[in-house]
């Protein structure tokens, strides 16, 4: 989980990161953004605060950036914005303490339980990290490929060897298989992807822009409560 504004933090407070989508937008150009409380590693086990949505351009490929901030002000009021960078387009939404907001006893119920589960979320962070990022690193392989001049400079060998680990790394991502697979054996895999992507970018001259954050990570903040956002 990707810690914005910790617990605890003195208020007011104001923080902003640039994000970047996960996936391909669609005609409709809406990125629905929920807000929660919490600070579990799966959305499910943190309080839904509220949603809003932000509309980015049509058919925005994966990877557009994205700006949220948190702020939070003098009497606890917790308004979460966002920006979609190309277009300038925003929107927005405000929480005041009362508003879904848990108690005092749900709060330290909720602490215990990240305590109590810490190992648990731990080990979930560190396979979902895993997964986007083989994902993504399928998502630029599959890109590269499509460009002319990249397959020109592949040998029909080199060409089948990388289908074969995309095909691999699909079936490790399927959401019917992923819950039993070891993540070993998907770091394995992702780092024989990001290799093949490498040389692809050695050998073709197409760029590998670094790697990012993204809207799928949790992130928290501040004051006796923990806010995270799921895109």
């Amino acid at each position: 989980m990707m810690v914005v504004i910790p617990r605890n933090t003195t208020v007011p407070v104001r923080k902003t990161e640039e994000f970047k989508t996960l996936e391909d937008n669609d005609d409709s150009g809406v990125i629905l953004i929920s807000v929660y409380e919490g600070e579990r590693a799966r959305a499910q086990d943190n309080n839904l605060l509220g949603s809003f949505k932000l509309f980015c351009r049509p058919g925005a490929p994966r990877g557009t950036p994205l700006e949220v901030c948190f702020s939070i002000n003098e009497n606890g009021i917790l308004t979460v914005s966002a920006k979609e960078i190309s277009t300038g387009n925003t929107n927005q939404i405000t929480i005041n303490n009362e508003k879904e907001r848990l108690s005092t006893f749900e709060i330290n119920k909720m602490i215990a339980d990240a305590e109590k589960y810490h190992m648990e979320d731990k080990e979930f962070f560190r396979k979902s990290t895993v997964m986007n990022a083989l994902d993504d690193c399928v998502y630029k392989v599959k890109n590269a490929l499509k460009k002319k001049d990249v397959n020109l400079n592949l040998s029909r060998k080199e060409r089948e060897k990388i289908n074969n680990a995309i095909t691999v790394a699909t079936s490790l991502l399927d959401k019917n298989n992923n819950k039993q697979q070891k993540i070993d054996v998907v770091e394995d895999h992702l780092k024989e992807l990001e290799i093949m992507l490498e040389r692809l970018v050695v050998n073709t001259g197409i760029e590998n822009k670094p790697k990012s954050s993204f809207l799928r990570s949790l992130f928290n903040s501040c004051l006796d409560h923990i806010y995270s956002i799921e895109v």
